[in-house]
């Protein structure tokens, strides 16, 4: 379980969790949308709407950002 170390308290109608992700860690890349995920399985049909954003007011669990991958290229010819 990762380490939560904030709330995030949604504040726009219908926010879409990529889009909280990209606000809180800079970026919705590097598992950081699917980190948000994981801490908030709680998520239901009750906090999102039917297009999955989440609805106004519903309170996350933030946790720790995640460690991106190396990413550095792999050259198997050299």
């Amino acid at each position: 379980m990762p380490k939560i170390v904030t709330r995030y308290t949604v504040t726009e109608d219908a926010e879409r969790i990529d889009r909280i992700a990209r606000d809180l860690y800079g970026s919705e890349r590097g598992g950081s949308a699917e980190a948000l995920i994981n801490a908030n399985r709680r998520l239901s049909g009750t906090m999102k709407d039917p297009s999955g954003d989440v609805a106004f007011g519903t309170i996350l669990s933030v946790p720790e950002a995640p460690v991106a991958p190396d990413e550095t290229p792999v050259r198997p010819w050299e």
